[in-house]
């Protein structure tokens, strides 16, 4: 047997709690769906990706990093390598079957775009980290800017890179495996469509 309640301010009380369960979960239906829209955009002309490399335990890089050495750097996890893994296969669900991928030549960054198996994995420079040498900021995005201006539009474009270089061109602050998608503008910008979250 249903019983109602009579008494109006247990019926207000009870109101107000449905609505602020609801104003929870509805926008994170709402969030899947422009995650579902977003996946499905990278794939048109016009659109980039510029993702931050999978989950690598520490910040930074150790004192005696070298470029060439992974021994020296900070290495994906093997949370970070099977994170890498379903992001790829996240966006070959969404119907990117392949792509022109990009990456820094930090090891964790090219693992990364490796493990998304969207193509063959070209190292970028102006996409490696000046974390510890913040003075080079500015050069390393504004060369990051123009050689995006350069590109073709007919192909998708997945750029795999560093947190300081993500927000020092979007201003985003992305988790590790992020992907933000940005779309080219008529002026040479590119402005920042949406952000897509891994798990």
């Amino acid at each position: 047997m249903v019983e109602f309640c009579t008494d109006p301010a247990r019926r207000s009380k009870i109101t107000a709690v449905a609505l602020s369960l609801l104003l929870v979960i509805v926008p994170q239906s709402f969030a899947s769906a422009d995650d579902a829209s977003l996946l499905r955009s990278i794939a048109q002309e016009g659109h980039i990706v510029i993702m931050r490399h999978a989950v690598a335990p520490g910040t930074g890089d150790p004192n005696n990093f070298t470029l060439r050495d992974c021994s020296t750097q900070r290495n994906l996890s093997v949370e970070g390598r099977a994170q890498a893994a379903r992001i790829g296969a996240r966006l070959r669900d969404a119907g990117l079957g392949s792509a022109r991928v990009f990456s820094s030549q930090w090891c964790r960054c090219l693992e990364t775009a490796e493990l998304l198996k969207l193509g063959a994995v070209e190292e970028l420079p102006p996409l490696n980290s000046f974390f510890r040498q913040r003075e080079q900021q500015p050069a390393a995005t504004n060369a990051l800017r123009e050689w995006l201006r350069d590109q073709p539009s007919d192909e998708p474009l997945v750029l795999v890179t560093h947190q300081v270089n993500i927000t020092a061109l979007t201003d985003v602050f992305p988790r590790s495996g992020e992907m933000i998608v940005l779309e080219r503008s008529g002026s040479g910008e590119f402005p920042v469509v949406g952000r897509i979250e891994t798990e």
